[in-house]
């Protein structure tokens, strides 16, 4: 719950870099109150490492393009099933990027250091 004089901004990114990068900026600025996550449509828990093909673990292509690195391949068959058929997926995706805007920044600032936020926000790409 935010305190009178408080506002909250839910700024969404494509990449986690882009996301750390400005919340970084803003922590380094003095704003406490910064939190990254990663979200998604699926409601599944995310493992970073578990489907990190830098370090040969590709497991599953829906662990690559949507960040469900938890779905392996010996269990959550019909999960992986239902994320597979996601058009980001299987590579008819158009124009919607595999994984969406799926990096979200929460800044709570106040109502002084609102516009400042939101402005070093954009400069990283954020979605508002």
């Amino acid at each position: 719950m935010l305190n009178p004089g408080e506002r909250s901004i839910l700024a969404y990114f494509g990449s986690s870099g882009d996301a750390e990068k400005a919340s970084e900026k803003l922590k380094n600025m003095g704003y406490k109150d910064v939190q990254v996550d990663r979200v998604s449509k699926f409601g599944v828990n995310h493992d970073d490492e578990y489907n990190n093909p830098m370090m040969g673990r590709a497991e599953t292509g829906t662990g690559l393009t949507l960040y469900s690195a938890n779905t392996d391949k010996l269990s959550n068959s019909d999960t992986r099933v239902l994320m597979g058929a996601d058009p980001s997926v299987s590579g008819f995706a158009g124009n919607e990027m595999a994984g969406g805007e799926a990096f979200l920044v929460t800044v709570v600032t106040t109502d002084v250091g609102f516009d400042l936020a939101e402005k070093v926000l954009k400069q990283h790409g954020a979605q508002l």
